[in-house]
């Protein structure tokens, strides 16, 4: 099936966190650490705490960082424990927004959160408010040139629900979050590197924004993004 241009954000949003990349190990420790502390230490037996691995890898994190926060995380060592809490709310022009966070204090992360909704002209909205708009779901994204009938044929042999060929060229692979492992082996073994490979919130339809309101969605996606406590964050904008 034929689907939007995702190209650009998805070039834009890299961007945006290179340059942010200070923060990225700091999310990929807390990561790690829920992921160790809620399904143990062993790898081969814990597929999200398998993902924040590769994750930290492809950041360079070093191998004695990983392995002293999931030491910390299984209680080999002391260390912070982290809640996972997740915000749904409102943007520029009703665009819809999840902000999923780790935190040792959900009092000072939701004023945070609250905050920078109102500075920006969005507004916090109630849980489930938003998220209907979302599927969660495995999703890598290939670069415009790459083969679509290989990356058809691959993927849905491996378990793939859905190939997107996007109008800018781009492929989409879809999966279910169980699936998406196999389905990126099975992909990067005939030598097929994703751009984007991430089990993730995706919206369903997207709300097209220009000019001052794009410029504004952006100043308040930006100041959620830099709050420490925010892993991540999902919208439905196309900036």
């Amino acid at each position: 099936m034929a689907g939007h241009s995702k190209w650009a954000n998805i070039q834009h949003r890299k961007g945006r966190q290179d340059e942010k990349r200070g923060k990225v190990w700091t999310r990929i420790i807390r990561e790690i650490m829920v992921a160790a502390r809620q399904g143990g230490g062993d790898v081969n037996a814990n597929p999200r705490l398998r993902l924040a691995i590769d994750k930290a890898k492809a950041a360079n994190m070093p191998a004695d960082n990983i392995k002293r926060n999931v030491d910390k995380a299984t209680g080999n060592l002391e260390g912070v424990v982290y809640e996972e809490i997740r915000y749904e709310g409102y943007g520029i022009g009703g665009a819809a927004i999840i902000v999923d966070t780790m935190t040792d204090n959900r009092v000072r992360t939701v004023a945070e959160v609250r905050h920078a909704f109102s500075k920006y002209g969005g507004n916090m909205g109630t849980e489930g408010s938003v998220a209907f708009q979302f599927k969660h779901c495995g999703q890598l994204i290939f670069a415009p040139g790459t083969s679509e009938d290989q990356v058809m044929e691959l993927a849905l042999e491996a378990g793939a629900e859905d190939v997107i060929a996007d109008e800018d060229g781009a492929i989409e692979v879809l999966t279910a979050p169980a699936d998406f492992e196999a389905v990126k082996n099975a992909l990067q073994a005939a030598g097929l590197t994703p751009e984007v490979a991430e089990v993730t919130m995706r919206a369903e339809n997207t709300i097209e924004l220009t000019g001052d309101d794009a410029a504004r969605m952006q100043k308040l996606l930006d100041m959620i993004e830099d709050l420490d406590d925010v892993q991540d964050v999902f919208h439905n904008a196309a900036l």
